[in-house]
């Protein structure tokens, strides 16, 4: 049983049926699954998820899928918040949480939102499922569309990290590679999806990976006992995690669980790649191309991305900013929270700790409050990468 209600369009309002198989709304914007709060607040509390299995999937009540016998699962979430006392230090500041996604099946917070979509997809009838992906997507779709017994396609870079490009392959599959960026293999996708009867499950192009990432923001608020942090820096591409969070905080303040209170949340990108970076400062409500784009954070490495006006409403309306930072600023910060820390960060979770230690600096960032940053793949994944980086 579900408490979803129906798929709406946050530009231009229209609505549509749960059942409908459906990607961007007609006006182009991408579509959110909206719930019957008020009935989810009579029937479900805070004390229900005592006992629930550590996954994504305990809060159920907030997700879209119908029949638990359609649920696909590698037992995805409810990651470590890893408390960073001597990060915090180094860094003159009360307190700092990593959220380490590394932890999730196939070593990404791509977990979440594929392990919903391609439950959402068995549960539809879809028969076969295609994505492009920077790297670390195509592998996690690839081992949930095996797991549910749904034909995969996977869109890549040909430049991706070799260990995305090596699991793709081994979890069966059907892998292209692309001379290009991952528009370039969005496209491809676009062109041959009503030839080849494959449902497109590109970010934010279909209404369910974005439900997954929300937990994010719940697995935040329950970890926390229900405070959230006063600053939430994120890494962005295409943005699912920062507009799911976002939507995850307004669910849990419709049912009671939270208050009103928000994390300033703050989008970091490359900066050679950093079309949110630049809309965000010159005021503007969407996002320009970015061209030519490079950097070995390939999870940002995303020159457009289709909800850019969602992402830039989130930063301005939780009081929030957005910058970028070197390659050689990632690789620094790597290696200093695998000497603080113990932990092994990903580029994008190197652009985070970069991104702190810079708005620590300016003051934005002040030394009594509270922040929370992303590991969100396991460096083991960029080891080519990060090799020739070094």
């Amino acid at each position: 049983m579900t408490f979803a209600r129906e798929i709406a369009c946050p530009r231009c309002r229209s609505c549509f049926p749960l059942g409908k198989v459906i990607n961007l709304c007609p006006c182009g914007s991408p579509l959110l699954v909206q719930y019957d709060l008020k009935r989810i607040k009579r029937t479900a509390k805070k004390s229900d998820l005592k006992g629930r299995p550590s996954s994504l999937w305990r809060y159920s009540e907030f997700l879209p899928l119908r029949a638990d016998k359609n649920r696909v699962s590698l037992g995805e979430g409810f990651t470590p918040l890893v408390e960073a006392g001597r990060l915090a230090s180094e860094l003159k500041l009360k307190r700092v949480w990593i959220k380490d996604e590394a932890q999730n099946p196939t070593g990404s917070f791509k977990d979440r939102g594929l392990s919903v979509a391609i439950s959402l997809a068995k549960e539809l009838g879809i028969k076969k499922v295609a994505v492009p992906s920077a790297g670390n997507a195509g592998g996690s779709l690839a081992a949930y569309a095996a797991r549910a017994g749904i034909e995969a396609y996977v869109f890549m870079p040909k430049d991706s990290p070799k260990a995305n490009i090596f699991e793709v392959e081994r979890y069966g599959a059907k892998l292209t590679l692309v001379d290009g960026l991952v528009h370039d293999c969005g496209r491809l996708v676009a062109e041959q999806r009503e030839v080849e009867g494959w449902f497109d499950v590109s970010t934010l192009k279909e209404p369910y990976r974005v439900e997954g990432k929300k937990t994010l923001g719940f697995e935040i608020a329950e970890q926390l006992n229900w405070q959230l942090p006063d600053v939430i820096i994120y890494p962005t591409g295409g943005g699912t995690g920062l507009i799911g969070m976002w939507k995850g905080f307004q669910e849990l303040e419709g049912v009671g669980w939270i208050g009103p209170k928000r994390p300033r949340m703050v989008s970091v990108q490359a900066e050679e790649c950093a079309p949110i970076v630049r809309a965000f400062h010159e005021g503007r409500e969407k996002a320009e191309p970015w061209l030519r784009a490079r950097t070995i954070a390939s999870g940002l490495r995303v020159p457009q991305a289709v909800a850019d006006f969602l992402m830039l409403k989130v930063i301005r309306e939780s009081g929030g900013t957005a910058l970028s930072v070197s390659d050689q600023e990632m690789v620094t910060e790597i290696h200093r929270v695998g000497r603080l820390e113990g932990l092994f960060f990903c580029p994008e979770g190197g652009a985070g700790v970069a991104a702190l230690s810079r708005l620590v600096k300016e003051g934005w960032v002040k030394s009594t409050e509270t922040v929370l940053i992303f590991n969100t793949a396991s460096g083991v994944k960029y080891m080519d990468i990060l090799t020739g980086a070094v």
